[in-house]
């Protein structure tokens, strides 16, 4: 399996660090893209550097690299998650305005109609966050802003975002076992 995975500068690096330390333990191929600042944000963040980062990937592509494998239809995999999301790449994304690698390999992944999975990270919304999350769902995008869960009672942060990346693996459809709800 091989899935394409960015990091934009929206704040929670830390998703997208901990979606590619789960990708590898289970022995899936990354592609990864890292925004410029999105290096920055990692940077201020967390404890990694982002060479740290880029090492988790199968491959690592410069987000100006407009020519990458990840920017043609012809590349193969099986879906792209953009974790997380700035609302500057979803805007892009959601105008056809391919500025970027990220953006060009999102236009690709619709356009072959392959599972695209963007977690915004922005609040409140305005008008304008919501029309282009609309606009990008009806063509069936999967918008999944990192909402927390506490029916499973989480102690920590890192519990908080290891629910949160179980279900992206689920959408997916990579076997994972964050906790689950199971009725009362």
């Amino acid at each position: 399996m091989d899935l394409v995975i960015a990091i934009t500068g929206a704040t929670g690096a830390m998703y997208g660090i901990t979606l590619l330390e789960e990708l590898t333990k289970r022995g899936i191929r990354t592609h990864l893209i890292i925004s410029r600042w999105a290096r920055r944000t990692i940077e201020l963040e967390t404890d990694y550097a982002p060479e740290q980062v880029a090492e988790m990937a199968a491959k690592c592509y410069d987000e100006e690299d407009l020519a990458a494998a990840v920017s043609s239809g012809s590349f193969r995999h099986q879906g792209m998650v953009i974790l997380p999301c700035s609302m500057k790449t979803l805007s892009g994304i959601a105008h056809g305005y391919g500025d970027n690698l990220i953006q060009r390999a999102a236009d690709v992944t619709i356009k072959e109609n392959r599972r695209l999975i963007l977690a915004p990270r922005e609040t409140p919304l305005n008008a304008i966050h919501l029309e282009n999350m609309l606009k990008l769902a009806r063509l069936g995008v999967v918008i999944m802003p990192p909402m927390p869960a506490f029916y499973n009672k989480p102690s920590t942060l890192e519990d908080l975002r290891r629910h949160f990346i179980g279900r992206v693996l689920d959408h997916l459809d990579v076997e994972n076992d964050y906790p689950r709800w199971t009725g009362s």
